[in-house]
């Protein structure tokens, strides 16, 4: 099992090029699904979740064609993939295939509207608590669908003549379950309005993908969004939108080393909540051509109470990132989580590297310290493991950090990208 290995103390300096979302790439793969036409998506990431989608596409019978690398002189890359789904060849979304990723049962959309039933099982992902599916259920059932849990799988099934548009409000902000309804509410007959959808930047992407497929939907980007269904979808082309978490994620972690680096192909409109953050926290940061330059004073961080709460609020999925820098904070800082009960797992593995972390109940208190002292760590999810590597970079000594699957899938070539400014990672196989 893969290993990363760090030697922190390096400041950062240089260009990091920011890769396609992983969060709007995955919807926007599962969208192919509603029409036979081709769905050409540019800036597809090359991550684990990608890739395991891309598996759980073919098997509902989709056709997928991957343009070649192509290099630029800042050493990224984009992919060009092609998704042609001329006939479903099954609707049933199997455990093997689900249980290794939670966003391969947003499938469960697509496949009602087009099909007119499904069967996929009950999902998986990180542990980062419960996230139930009740909202997918009670969504999917205001457009008709008949739905029933049986043996861990859904079994869905549309009224005859397909779903009908209906005015559904979630009870809580969901991005996977805005998803689904915006897909499956795209072939439903009539209109639906969703209240209290999410607004996240990935949910507008995928609205506007399928508007250029000839959905006629609005209000994406904001909490009410009305969709008037449309007897068919075309193929179109469409660029998936910049990560804004990883965009984050380098700018928490040149905050936290200092140096000076630019952010290639992302914008400050993705993420402000966490760049006021950041800048709260003594980094400047500010749009330039082409990306964003931050720049990171080190050890004059200062400390910064953050509370995660769905867009435009701080993201859940910067939370590890930004408690790893609060531990070199010059005072007392709180991270209260709202979003999921279970993402504190990463507390424990930041101690091991001297950091002060008290938990109560949903909001931790970091006291920071001088300094972090590199140590064996074990990532236990996604956004966890990331924030190791960011503690990693401003540690005195070596960090080896294990169980780095969980970075592959959301990080595209992270050793590589950080070493291009001046960072000693590296990635050890066993």
């Amino acid at each position: 099992m893969d290993r990363i290995r760090i030697v922190g103390g390096n400041a950062l300096n240089g260009i990091i090029p920011i890769s396609g979302a992983k969060n709007a790439a995955l919807p926007l793969m599962i969208a192919s699904l509603l029409t036979s036409d081709t769905l050409t998506l540019e800036n597809v990431p090359h991550l684990a979740d990608v890739e395991g989608l891309i598996r759980i596409l073919g098997n509902h019978g989709v056709d997928i064609a991957v343009n070649g690398r192509r290099e630029h002189q800042d050493g990224s890359y984009s992919r060009t993939v092609h998704f042609t789904c001329r006939t479903v060849a099954d609707t049933t979304a199997p455990y093997e295939l689900v249980s290794k990723m939670r966003a391969s049962f947003w499938v469960i959309g697509p496949l009602l509207a087009r099909e007119g039933q499904a069967r996929v099982s009950l999902p998986g992902g990180c542990a980062i608590g419960t996230r139930p599916v009740d909202l997918f259920i009670e969504g999917l059932t205001a457009l008709g669908a008949e739905m029933e849990i049986d043996g861990g799988y859904i079994n869905a099934k549309a009224p005859k003549g397909g779903l009908i548009g209906a005015r559904y409000t979630f009870p809580k902000v969901s991005v996977g379950a805005t998803h689904v309804m915006l897909m499956a509410a795209s072939l439903a007959r009539g209109t639906t309005v969703i209240g209290n959808a999410a607004r996240e930047p990935e949910v507008v992407d995928l609205a506007n993908c399928l508007i250029a497929m000839g959905a006629k939907i609005s209000g994406a980007g904001t909490s009410t969004i009305t969709i008037e269904g449309v007897p068919s979808l075309s193929g179109a082309r469409h660029r998936v939108l910049p990560d804004r978490i990883e965009t984050g994620t380098y700018a928490m972690a040149v905050a936290m080393t200092g140096g000076d680096v630019t952010l290639a192909g992302t914008e400050l409109g993705l993420l402000d909540t966490a760049i006021e953050a950041i800048r709260r926290a003594g980094a400047e940061v500010s749009a330039v051509e082409g990306g964003i330059r931050v720049i990171g004073h080190g050890d004059a961080i200062r400390p910064v109470d953050i509370v995660t709460e769905p867009f435009p609020g701080f993201p859940t999925d910067l939370q590890a990132q930004f408690m790893g820098l609060m531990t070199r904070a010059n005072g007392v800082s709180h991270v209260t989580e709202t979003i999921f009960e279970n993402r504190f797992m990463h507390v424990q593995e930041l101690a091991r590297l001297g950091a002060k972390i008290t938990l109560s109940g949903q909001t931790a208190r970091i006291e920071g310290v001088s300094r972090l002292r590199g140590a064996p760590v074990m990532a236990t999810d996604l956004r966890a493991s990331v924030s190791l590597v960011i503690a990693g970079l401003a540690a005195e000594g070596e960090t080896m950090v294990s169980r780095v699957y969980h970075l592959d899938r959301g990080f595209e070539r992270l050793e590589e990208k950080l070493t291009r400014c001046g960072a000693i990672v590296e990635r050890i196989s066993d």
